[in-house]
């Protein structure tokens, strides 16, 4: 496995990580991805570990807490082997203070996600989404004084804008605080927003970029190919409806390109579209998911090998649609790009 630094810190990340968002199923919020368990949870650690994945992500609102408590028992009696990753900001009931990412909330929220992951320390903790409501100040400085006393080694953030990552960073840097290293974002062959400005940021501010729904929310599995109804009982219809749209004509350009490379490299569908995100700049890991064995034995066989740039060149071409302002094709043209050369 291959190991990458999470942005300018030192810590060093597997390139695959794993979600642990199908441990639990429960609850009204992220609740229905999965419901893994006792020995078949601490089965997909064994093999996570076993093939040098060594970093879990979570969060609080994964099945109402359950999936921190499942991770915890699953990791139990080797912790110093693993990197604990949580989220929080999102609503844990329906009180005022449940929610967001006040001093009074994050404290709180720490030592309960503490007590479920069953550890005195969190590797590292993100803001699962921007709180207008809270003082960046009031967050940063909370954030700062857990990770002096101990509590949390690393901090970042996930689905932030480059403005409200800026604020953020540029808050730390005026008071000393600790700066974010890591963006957990939404980044695939059908979701290449990324790009436009969050990746240019993250290269400039040297954070590191945690990848989460890599296969287009289940679009990119293999499961769904131009021409063909999907598998009986398949839930993509579902889980699809909770992602960005994507154009049906868009979908099986990329899902042919994506064909063509698997039969080239002897690879299936989904081990190409994570391997091309592994090749691209600023991402230090990909997180990938697995309610089984078989999906986690298959995923895990996403690296090890490298696209070459034949291929890299024919997915992009595939993937490629109109940037908005002002990051569309005309501010590209020459004087524009001679400025602000593309990054990859």
């Amino acid at each position: 496995m291959e190991y990458r630094q999470l942005g300018n810190s030192g810590l060093k990340v597997p390139v695959l990580s794993f979600g642990a968002g199908t441990f639990g199923g429960s609850g009204p919020l992220f609740g229905a991805w999965g419901n893994t368990e006792g020995a078949e949870a601490r089965r997909l650690v064994d093999i996570c570990i076993d093939a040098g994945v060594t970093l879990f992500d979570t969060a609080d609102v994964y099945s109402a807490g359950a999936s921190e408590t499942v991770l915890g028992e699953a990791i139990k009696g080797r912790r110093s082997q693993v990197l604990l990753s949580t989220k929080m900001a999102l609503p844990m009931g329906n009180g005022p203070n449940d929610a967001g990412t006040s001093r009074a909330r994050i404290l709180r929220s720490v030592e309960e996600a503490l007590r479920r992951l069953g550890t005195d320390y969190i590797d590292l903790l993100q803001l699962h989404a921007f709180d207008a409501a809270t003082p960046v100040d009031e967050v940063l400085a909370t954030l700062d004084q857990l990770i002096r006393v101990g509590k949390i080694r690393y901090t970042g953030v996930s689905n932030f804008s480059g403005w409200q990552v800026m604020k953020s960073l540029g808050v730390a840097d005026r008071n000393g605080w600790t700066r974010y290293v890591a963006h957990q974002v939404y980044y695939s062959l059908l979701g290449r927003d990324y790009e436009w400005e969050l990746m240019p940021l993250a290269r400039d501010q040297g954070i590191g970029a945690l990848v989460w729904s890599p296969l287009g929310w289940g679009r990119l599995t293999g499961k769904i190919r131009r021409g063909e109804p999907l598998p009986k009982g398949s839930r993509l219809h579902d889980t699809a409806s909770f992602g960005p749209p994507v154009e049906d004509e868009h979908l099986y350009r990329v899902v042919d390109a994506l064909e063509a490379v698997a039969e080239e490299t002897g690879r299936t569908v989904p081990q190409v579209a994570l391997n091309w995100l592994t090749q691209r700049p600023t991402v230090s890991s990909v997180i990938i998911g697995a309610r089984n064995e078989e999906q986690l034995r298959q995923n895990l066989g996403a690296v090890g090998w490298a696209l070459t740039l034949d291929q890299m060149r024919a997915l992009d071409e595939a993937s490629t649609v109109t940037a908005p302002y002002p990051y569309f094709p005309y501010l590209r043209q020459e004087g524009f790009a001679r400025l602000n050369p593309p990054i990859c």
